[in-house]
């Protein structure tokens, strides 16, 4: 049987978390100056410790996408992940990706951030995707995401949902932050922040 191997991407493939770039890349200047005047009480709060990162995120959509055409946040993503995402890519992570690609194993990028443009980067690295995505009603965004966010236990959930985790030989998992522990703790071979952890015999 062939391995699973299961990335985050922001901060664990990247330098750096990219929605906030992505957003500069996409959203108009008019409306980014008005949506950081309307965000930033959100914006504070989450730097304080008050309002977690899926309540950000949800805002920061809305604000940014609301009525956005759906052709035009695709093409927006396009260009993203073919000028931007290569300058915030680590290199030991990539090298680490095709280790695995090389070994046969199905390596997919299980994300929080948008489908928009990790759809497009994971085609041209030919990676599977497992991603937040959101909602589109005749032709537009609505501003609201579509089902739950990708992070947290939702990434586990999703992960099972996508694969048969015991139709896999080994499972590798690997995050850098607090809402990846639910998908390393599916794995047998777990890494945090480019370090393997001790999975307990029991587990493994």
């Amino acid at each position: 049987m062939a391995n699973l191997a299961l990335f985050d991407f922001d901060g664990t493939i990247t330098t750096r978390e990219t929605m906030a770039d992505f957003m500069v890349h996409a959203v108009p200047p008019r409306r980014q100056a008005w949506g950081r005047l309307l965000l930033a009480p959100c914006v504070i709060g989450y730097r304080l410790g008050l309002v977690s990162g899926v309540a950000v995120r949800t805002a920061v959509v809305r604000v940014g996408f609301a009525g956005v055409p759906l052709g035009l946040l695709q093409a927006r993503g396009e260009t993203f992940a073919a000028t931007a995402l290569p300058a915030l890519l680590r290199p030991e992570a990539m090298k680490r990706i095709r280790w695995h690609q090389r070994g046969g194993d199905t390596v997919a990028v299980v994300s929080g951030g948008l489908d928009a443009y990790l759809a497009p980067w994971c085609r041209a690295h030919g990676l599977a995707l497992v991603c937040s995505t959101l909602e589109h009603r005749d032709g537009r965004l609505t501003g609201r995401y579509r089902g739950a966010q990708c992070v947290g236990a939702e990434k586990a959930r999703r992960v099972r949902a996508a694969y048969d985790l015991a139709g896999y030989d080994r499972v590798y998992a690997y995050g850098d932050t607090h809402e990846d522990e639910a998908l390393l703790e599916l794995a047998h071979h777990r890494f945090y922040r480019g370090r393997e952890q001790v999975v307990a015999a029991a587990e493994g």
